[in-house]
């Protein structure tokens, strides 16, 4: 009896995932779960495993081809025992099952995962389905809505191609005002094919998607300067020492427990609350950023977080990331980006997100001192905080971010 290697579902937005290393062989034994691919998608490094035990009769995939999720990529040869075990068949069809080429649906349900694992008979062909782009040298961009007016004749042309609005955003038009023709459009493809151009990797152009998507929003930013050294103080009578950017991501969770509303989301005339204060945090990896989230936040102290954050900080340099660390996304994202020497920016919060802390490069300022009535030299950072104005005006935006620069200052309490 064989059993099909089917592309599995990989996160809530993951439609396609790129073979990177197929890690047995035909003929190979492998256990249940066992790595059989790994594979690359928009967001990290994963593996897809064996569904049963059994032996490697076929491998189809081919490394560095992107396939959608359900794709067969291969096929696994069980033995009767494992079948009855598993529920696979009715009595007496084992013997069948090697030439049989359709499934009743009785038979589909009594799998494991139903579909997801549907047998397929020797007769099945691997389905092509590879992703490609529809001209060479361009990447495919993610699904995309344009935000301005575009004729339909060049909105086809368009789709055609797998481009959107923000792929013109380089075209001056030349159409009645200013809008861009199909002239202009296809003036504009031409003239790509005489310069050098680089192909984008799948992760770089999830990050333009979603920056697509947040900046159909109206956001702004505060800041202010906010005092470390009780914070840096507190960091090294740590052992192991937390990083600058969990005082921060521990002190926003705690500030929106006080008035979950500021982390909402607002769908029609409702501000719809979150369940839960996960908050992630970016790391930078090759071309890109990931954000791996913390759950619970506000519910854990500084010290039980310490270790869980430095894992997965590794996982993410390793574009290796659980599931259950980057889906479903936090609630709101800390960047340090003062990491970089960046002493303010107006980081850009996620679309899933109204609320994005950055931390900026700390620096020796001189502070009044009342107590003493001189200068002191402190370390000191601009502390910026970028939001969805739907939902925060300028006054409830500066209270929450002086509310964390407040916990900062108390960083035994965190």
């Amino acid at each position: 009896m064989r059993v099909p290697i089917l592309m599995p579902q990989l996160g809530e937005s993951i439609a396609e995932a790129t073979i990177k290393a197929v890690n047995v062989k035909t003929g190979d034994p492998v256990a249940a779960d066992q790595e059989i691919f790994e594979v690359e998608t928009e967001k990290a490094v994963m593996e897809v495993t064996s569904p049963i035990k059994g032996c490697v009769a076929e491998i189809s995939a081919q490394v560095n081809i992107s396939y959608p999720v359900g794709t067969v990529l291969g096929y696994l040869e069980i033995s009767e025992d494992v079948a009855k075990k598993m529920g696979d068949a009715h009595e007496g069809s084992a013997t069948e099952s090697s030439s049989k080429t359709d499934i009743s649906p009785q038979e589909k349900e009594s799998l494991p995962g139903n579909n997801t694992n549907a047998l397929q008979g020797e007769t099945h062909k691997l389905e092509k389905s590879e992703v490609t782009p529809t001209i060479p040298g361009l990447p495919v961009p993610a699904k995309a809505k344009g935000a301005t007016y575009i004729s339909p004749r060049l909105r086809a042309r368009m789709q055609e191609l797998g481009l959107n609005a923000a792929d013109l955003s380089g075209i001056a038009g030349s159409g009645s005002a200013g809008r861009v023709t199909v002239e202009d459009f296809e003036a504009f493809m031409s003239a790509l094919e005489e310069k050098k151009t680089t192909a984008a990797s799948s992760m770089r152009i999830a990050v333009a998607d979603s920056m697509r998507r947040s900046w159909t929003r109206p956001l702004a930013t505060v800041g202010t300067p906010v005092c470390l050294d009780k914070l840096l103080a507190h960091r090294n009578s740590c052992n192991p020492k937390p990083g600058p950017t969990l005082y921060a991501v521990r002190a926003l969770a705690l500030a929106l427990s006080e008035n979950t509303a500021n982390a909402g989301q607002l769908v029609g005339n409702q501000i719809v609350h979150p369940e839960a204060i996960d908050i992630g945090f970016a790391v930078e990896v090759d071309d890109g950023v990931l954000v791996p989230v913390i759950r619970d936040v506000d519910k854990k102290p500084l010290n039980d977080l310490t270790q869980q954050y430095a894992s997965l900080v590794e996982a993410a340099n390793k574009r290796r990331l659980p599931m259950e660390a980057s889906t479903p996304p936090g609630i709101a994202t800390v960047t340090n980006f003062g990491s970089f020497g960046i002493v303010w920016a107006t980081p850009i919060p996620l679309p899933e997100q109204n609320l994005v802390l950055g931390l900026g490069h700390g620096r020796k300022k001189p502070q009044w001192d009342s107590e003493s009535s001189s200068w002191v030299p402190v370390v000191e950072a601009e502390m910026t905080l970028s939001f969805d104005h739907r939902i925060l005006d300028g006054g409830a935006a500066g209270r929450l971010l002086w509310r964390v620069a407040e916990l900062l200052q108390s960083p035994e309490n965190l």
